[in-house]
């Protein structure tokens, strides 16, 4: 377990690459009509979140799919991009179908870190670290789905395959906080 300050993590909504079951990794594709929804549901639990905390640092992903989230999510509050918050590098898999990569027999985080010329899970994980270690206060974070699941994973005390079990949705926000996480829909 990591002790750090309660987060708000957000995954990004729906996108067309999701949608078709393509690895978008650092390569980006539009939010459907369905992630422009779940950012607007995101918006609705946060709103009075960020009220009550005017000074709550909110920090997003540079990926376009983050940052479209974030705008709508955040109604217009300020963010800080951050580059460590990017997607797991899926290699020379970015782009392919889902259907077309060996499977393996796990899930997605063993998958997607296993990627020929990929980031692999230790150098992801030790990203994660990074940004866990520089919080110094309560923070909304909007991100990814495997990201998401090490980051989760090590703020509540995971092992990788408990990681690789987490639910991946989109359309809610995660709270993080003493070690547990909670599952906030609209």
């Amino acid at each position: 377990m990591v002790d750090v300050p309660k987060i708000w993590f957000l995954r990004h909504g729906q996108t067309q690459w999701n949608l078709e079951r393509r690895l978008q990794g650092h390569l980006d594709s539009p939010l459907t009509e369905l992630g422009l929804s779940q950012a607007a549901a995101q918006a609705a639990i946060m709103r009075p979140v960020l009220a009550a905390s005017p000074d709550i640092a909110c920090r997003v992903s540079p990926l376009g799919r983050a940052v479209h989230t974030a705008e709508i999510a955040l109604e217009g509050r300020a963010f800080d991009t951050d580059a460590r918050l990017s997607e797991v590098a899926t290699g020379e898999w970015e782009g392919q179908l889902r259907a077309d990569l060996p499977t393996g027999g796990r899930n997605d985080l063993y998958l997607y870190t296993s990627a020929p010329g990929g980031e692999g899970f230790d150098a992801l994980e030790a990203r994660v670290r990074a940004v866990l270690d520089d919080l110094t206060g309560e923070t909304v974070i909007v991100s990814h789905g495997l990201l998401g699941k090490v980051l989760r994973g090590l703020v509540c005390g995971l092992s990788r395959d408990e990681m690789d079990g987490l639910s991946n949705k989109q359309g809610c926000v995660y709270v993080l906080e003493a070690g547990r996480e909670t599952c906030l829909e609209g």
